[in-house]
């Protein structure tokens, strides 16, 4: 189901296009590929994106520990 929305890239991502754009909806937090933004994307409910976001910013996820 596609969605109408502002589509975002991090001002951290590179300039090979090697990034993922992420949307806000009223009801869920949206994740795609930046090279294929007519393919899938995941969704999230807020509650499981800001979680996810706060584990990655306390590097939680960073399996090269």
């Amino acid at each position: 189901m596609e969605r109408d929305a502002a589509w975002r890239k991090s001002t951290r991502s590179g300039g090979e296009g090697d990034c993922v754009e992420v949307a806000a909806f009223a009801d869920a937090v949206g994740v795609r590929d930046s090279k294929d933004r007519q393919g899938p994307e995941l969704t999230f409910t807020e509650s499981a994106w800001s979680n996810f976001v706060v584990a990655t910013r306390a590097r939680q996820l960073d399996i090269r520990r």
